[in-house]
């Protein structure tokens, strides 16, 4: 099992930049794909960001690409989202999820979820 905290949101002003980190806890973290997802207020969860277990491969939905970077320190037990000039549009919580197999656009793949943290960009 897999614990997971995120930590480093708060209130930006837009152009902005944020270093969200989620520290994991379970000796099998290294084991599993990470991502990072978003919930506007009123809307569904949707994807940001993942990272492969070795770190090797990522992928970006398509409206944070070139802005935002998923990363991970596998001897931290971290998985960190470097978002760079970000925008009103990008207000939500994150959320870091933990996933062993199946897609990693859907949440339905991961197993495992952090509490989440509160990302607000003022215009």
């Amino acid at each position: 099992q897999v614990q997971l905290v995120e930590s480093g949101g708060g209130l930006v002003q837009s152009g902005g930049s944020l270093r969200l980190s989620c520290a994991a806890s379970g000796r099998t973290f290294p084991n599993y794909n990470m991502g990072w997802f978003r919930q506007a207020p009123g809307k569904e969860r949707e994807f940001v960001a993942a990272i492969s277990w070795n770190g090797y491969s990522t992928y970006y939905a398509d409206s944070v690409k070139g802005r935002l970077t998923i990363s991970r320190d596998n001897a931290k037990y971290t998985v960190y989202l470097q978002m760079n000039s970000l925008k009103p549009e990008d207000t939500a919580v994150y959320y870091c999820a933990a996933c062993y197999d199946g897609s990693y656009y859907s949440p339905v793949s991961y197993l495992y979820w952090g509490q989440g943290t509160q990302v607000t960009v003022s215009s």
